[in-house]
């Protein structure tokens, strides 16, 4: 097993929450940036597209968010060596630069009308990038995390890659909320309003990227690095082997049950159920909300009891519920049981969001450890994450929607599979080795 040495008395407190702060507020603006795709696709699909119904123009925009996810494997392999031998602080900083970038390029792009193919092309461009900067960035966030946080509180800390990861996404559907009731009529936001979330994420991610220049680095980091023999590659990697199975199955199931009860609810909630597209985001904030909330007590329950038991009620509340839920939330005509039926799901996704951060992190040494966790973690979600609105809409269009309830009771099998027999000895994954 790898090893987390307790090396936390060269920060003061002030300078590791500072520390904590930068390296996960980072992260808030990389998932809202991301998010702002998927809450604002009802509103541009028309405008990167050739005109079709409303299914056919969510699944094309649905092609290109989970073609997004492709570049997340080279985000991680890239990124991750960067943190594992420049620094993870470098890491951070490269990332945040990427997604302003492609940000920037959707919120100034022509129209379909107005350029022809060259419109979606454009937009697969902004998000590629937009991928490879957020593949690079949960390794090394997680890792930086991890590293910097109290040993005795590692779960606790590592929470708040959720929670500023949730805050990303609520920050996107607050600004489609503010925009929806506020400020612009539906006509003004399909024809230029989906725009400005575009702009306010490449300037936050400005803001972050000046605000990290105060980041600490790890001291596990400045440790290994006076080792020239200390950072390792895809080689060092590969003697991984059963740490890198267990990232992905993990992941596999995790990534599967939360987006789909985020990203795809929203539509799901709309194109299935029925609600309407302000009752569906209101629902979506508020669930959001309460799974944002709820995160710190599971990492810090992780630290009491142990990662090993929230990972197994995660995989099997997920087994036995997912089918049932979604069934129900099918058919839901009320916002108000909508809002408890998808809160109760996060709840229960929570056993995996909270801790899994820490789970993969603590499977590595540090000289391997952000490319451990950025790699197959990324594979994983590009394969399967970026792909579940895109399976979900599909198994609508052929008439067998609820074959998708079951793909991602699936998903989650493979993950509790994982749990108990590819990391059965990791009862309480904190120890000091």
């Amino acid at each position: 097993m790898p090893v987390f040495k307790t090396q936390t008395g060269a920060l003061t407190t002030a300078q590791r929450i500072r520390s904590i702060i930068a390296g996960s507020s980072g992260n808030l603006i990389e998932y809202y940036d991301w998010y702002v795709y998927a809450a604002f696709s009802m509103y541009f699909a028309h405008a990167f597209f050739p005109k079709g119904n409303q299914t056919t123009e969510l699944l094309r925009s649905a092609a290109v968010f989970a073609v997004g996810f492709l570049m997340r494997p080279v985000g991680g392999w890239l990124m991750g060596l960067m943190a594992d031998r420049h620094g993870r602080r470098a890491a951070l900083s490269v990332s945040i630069i990427a997604m302003c970038a492609g940000s920037l390029a959707i919120a100034v792009c022509p129209t379909y009308e107005r350029i022809g193919v060259a419109a979606p092309c454009v937009l697969l461009f902004a998000r590629l990038l937009q991928g490879l900067s957020l593949g690079g960035e949960y390794g090394a966030s997680a890792t930086y995390l991890s590293e910097i946080a109290p040993s005795a509180q590692r779960g606790f800390y590592a929470s708040f890659q959720y929670v500023t990861l949730v805050m990303g996404q609520l920050l996107a559907l607050v600004v489609l909320l503010i925009l929806q009731f506020a400020l612009l009529s539906p006509a003004q936001l399909g024809a230029w309003g989906w725009r400005v979330p575009f702009c306010i994420g490449a300037l936050l991610a400005l803001s972050i990227l000046w605000f990290r220049r105060g980041m600490a680095e790890s001291e596990q980091f400045n440790t290994a690095s006076h080792d020239r023999n200390a950072h390792g590659g895809l080689r060092v990697l590969l003697r991984h082997p059963r740490e890198v199975l267990g990232v992905c199955g993990l992941t596999l199931g995790g990534t599967v049950a939360f987006y789909t009860f985020t990203i795809y609810m929203q539509k799901y909630l709309v194109n299935t159920a029925g609600l309407s597209k302000e009752q569906s985001t209101l629902v979506s904030t508020a669930s959001l909300v309460v799974f944002a909330m709820v995160q710190p007590a599971f990492g810090a329950l992780s630290d009491r009891v142990g990662r090993r038991r929230l990972l197994l009620s995660f995989g099997i509340i997920g087994c036995v519920a997912t089918v049932p839920l979604m069934q129900a939330l099918s058919s839901v005509h009320s916002p108000l049981v909508a809002f408890g039926l998808v809160t109760a799901a996060l709840v229960g996704i929570s056993g995996y969001t909270s801790i899994n951060a820490v789970v993969k992190a603590e499977l590595f040494p540090t000289r391997i450890r952000a490319l451990g966790v950025a790699l197959p973690y990324a594979l994983t979600v590009s394969v399967f994450g970026g792909t579940a609105e895109y399976v979900a809409l599909w198994f609508k269009q052929i008439g067998h929607e609820g074959l998708f309830y079951w793909y991602v009771t699936g998903c989650i099998a493979c993950s509790l599979l994982t749990v108990l027999f590819v990391l059965p000895g990791h009862d309480r994954i904190t120890q000091e080795h």
